[in-house]
């Protein structure tokens, strides 16, 4: 009987060793895919900033643009300038 119980005994605690490993390799998987999300944040957050200088510098761009074609008058605003103009029609 005292052999059957150290044997009940031995197969518990290697149950609890194998559980144990297991909870071990989760938990590494668990750093793994935690770590990976870090890094991937991290990009993120760079291509975020880059998108937004981006972004200003199209607006600059966009403003000097402006400034360039702001030289050119339109059909409507020579009509307001009493200016003769050539209107070149498609047909």
């Amino acid at each position: 009987e005292i052999v059957t119980s150290v044997q009940r005994v031995t197969d518990i605690i290697s149950e609890i060793s194998a559980a144990s490993q297991e909870q071990s390799a989760g938990i590494d998987q668990v750093n793994v895919a935690v770590a990976s999300m870090d890094e991937v944040t991290q990009q993120n957050a760079a291509l975020v900033e880059e998108a937004a200088a981006a972004a200003e510098s199209l607006t600059e761009q966009a403003d000097e643009l402006m400034n360039a074609v702001s030289v050119f008058v339109l059909d409507d605003e020579k009509q307001h300038l009493n200016r003769p103009y050539l209107k070149v029609s498609n047909g």
